[in-house]
C-alpha cells in the first residue's frame, strides 16, 4: 500500500476522487494528509470529514509579510537563490529579474511551511489536486529526492504540452478547439511541462460553454487521477529520456513515462 499525500487550493475534488478510489480498493493506498495554501480550501473540511489529518500554509500572509514587512520575513537557512535560479524554467531569459528573484524569495519561504508540516507524515506519492502555485526547484527536490524517481503528481485541465497554465479549460475553448481534455504528468522544473502519464479528451460542440468543457473535463479528471496513480502504486511507470531531434548539431531528449 501507497501513501499518498495531497496539496489542494480549491474544493478537493480531485482528492476526493482519489480517496473514494483508495477505499473502494480500485488503488492499493491511503491518503496521508492533505494541505492547502488557504485556509479557505473548501477541501480541507471535506478531508477532515474523512478522516485525513490537514494542515494549511497561507501564502497570501507571507506574500505580504514580504510586501509590507520585510523585517519580519525569513528565508529558509537551506535556501539558496542561485542554485534555484538556476535550475528553474518557470521564467524566460537570462538574467532574472527582481520581481523574479522575489517570487523565489517567497516561494520558497512558503514550501518550507509545506515541507515542515509534511515531514510529519511518511509518503510515497504527492498528488498536486487543483494546487494553485507554481512549485520551485526548492520545494521539488525536496521531495524527489531520487532525481530518478519523479514522486510530485499533477493533473491540468488541458491536452499537454498545449495550454498550460491556470486556465486550460478556458484557453481550450476560446481558442476554438474541437477536442478537449486533461492531463496527469509527473512534477518538474517548467510549468506543466513534465513528463505525461495520460491523457483523456472529450469532444467540443457548437453548442458547448465554458461551463460545460470544464464540467466534461472534471468527470473525465476523477476518472484519470486515480487510474494513473493505481499504475504508480503497481510500480509500472518508468521514466526514460527519448532523443526528439537536433539543435545546432547537438542532440535533443525528452524525458517519458513508460507504462508496463
Amino acid at each position: 500500500m501507497i501513501r499518498i499525500g495531497a496539496l489542494i487550493s480549491g474544493t478537493g475534488s480531485n482528492l476526493e476522487a482519489v480517496r473514494q478510489a483508495c477505499e473502494a480498493g480500485e488503488i492499493d493506498g491511503k491518503i496521508v494528509f492533505a494541505g492547502a495554501d488557504k485556509p479557505s480550501a473548501k477541501g480541507l473540511a471535506k478531508a477532515e470529514k474523512a478522516g485525513v489529518p490537514t494542515f494549511e500554509v497561507d501564502y497570501a500572509s507571507i506574500i505580504k509579510t514580504f510586501k509590507t514587512s520585510f523585517e519580519k520575513f525569513s528565508l529558509p537557512p537551506d535556501f539558496d537563490i542561485n542554485q534555484v535560479v538556476a535550475k528553474s524554467r518557470l521564467f524566460e531569459g537570462g538574467v532574472p529579474t527582481d520581481e523574479e528573484i522575489d517570487f523565489f524569495r517567497i516561494r520558497a519561504a512558503a514550501e518550507a511551511g509545506l515541507l515542515s508540516h509534511m515531514a510529519a507524515y511518511s509518503f510515497d506519492l504527492l498528488i498536486l489536486a487543483g494546487f494553485m502555485r507554481k512549485l520551485t526547484p526548492y520545494f521539488i527536490d525536496r521531495v524527489n529526492t531520487d532525481p530518478a524517481v519523479p514522486r510530485i503528481m499533477n493533473i491540468h485541465p488541458a491536452l499537454l504540452p498545449s495550454f498550460p497554465g491556470t486556465d486550460g479549460y478556458g484557453d481550450t475553448w476560446r481558442y476554438g478547439c474541437k477536442v478537449g481534455g486533461c492531463t496527469v504528468h509527473f512534477v518538474d522544473y517548467g510549468e506543466d511541462t513534465g513528463p505525461i502519464i495520460g491523457q483523456k479528451a472529450f469532444p467540443i460542440t457548437p453548442s458547448d460553454t465554458l461551463e460545460t468543457v470544464k464540467e466534461k473535463g472534471l468527470h473525465l479528471e476523477w476518472q484519470l487521477y486515480p487510474e494513473c496513480i493505481r499504475l504508480f502504486a503497481e510500480g509500472r511507470l518508468k521514466v526514460t529520456t527519448r532523443p526528439y531531434g537536433r539543435a545546432a548539431g547537438e542532440s535533443r531528449e525528452r524525458r517519458v513515462v513508460n507504462i508496463s
